[in-house]
């Protein structure tokens, strides 16, 4: 019988995906590694091997490239406008993915826990904050960057997945005008 077990970058990915799945669909409370596995086909050795915790494994998901959040580029089309409808258009379209969904369970629950949101914050948030307050020049305070991410995620909340004129009207009835 051939060994048909996962390693390396593979399992990872799949217990990536796994983890932002199931905090997905449900919470940080009831996420544990017997799930995470069960789910990624693996067992709980492999997760217990590389993370401590339920909230180590967590952030390592968000932050992955492929299976989160990875890291932040600038769209450069060369246009404030159409900058600011890619980064908040690929940030409404990732909501409805599970990477975005296990997102909102997190910052729904942050009361509960205040370190793990905070941690998230700074590794999720924070570095595409920091890319719309460059994209915005000086007009670009930490404040007025923010305003665009956080409409996108009420609207979400709110009304669910969020349409691309949507977040035109977000870019053009509030963030341009803010910035002048």
């Amino acid at each position: 019988m051939p060994d048909t077990r996962r390693r390396g970058d593979e399992l990872v990915r799949a217990i990536y995906s796994s983890t932002l799945a199931e905090l997905a669909e449900s919470s940080f409370e009831e996420l544990s590694f017997e799930k995470i596995a069960l789910r990624a086909r693996t067992g709980k050795a492999a997760l217990y091997r590389r993370w401590s915790t339920t909230a180590d494994l967590v952030l390592a998901a968000l932050t992955d490239p492929a299976a989160g959040f990875g890291e932040t580029r600038p769209p450069r089309t060369g246009n404030l406008r159409s900058d600011l409808m890619v980064l908040l258009g690929g940030f409404a379209r990732v909501l409805d993915e599970p990477h975005g969904r296990a997102l909102v369970q997190l910052i729904t629950q942050r009361e509960r826990h205040p370190a793990l949101f905070d941690r998230v914050r700074e590794l999720v948030f924070r570095p595409r904050q920091e890319l719309i307050q460059e994209l915005l020049g000086e007009a670009g305070t930490a404040r007025v960057a923010a305003v665009g991410p956080r409409l996108v995620l009420v609207a979400h909340i709110e009304a669910g997945p969020v349409p691309e004129a949507e977040v035109a009207a977000i870019v053009d009835e509030v963030l341009l005008p803010l910035v002048g």
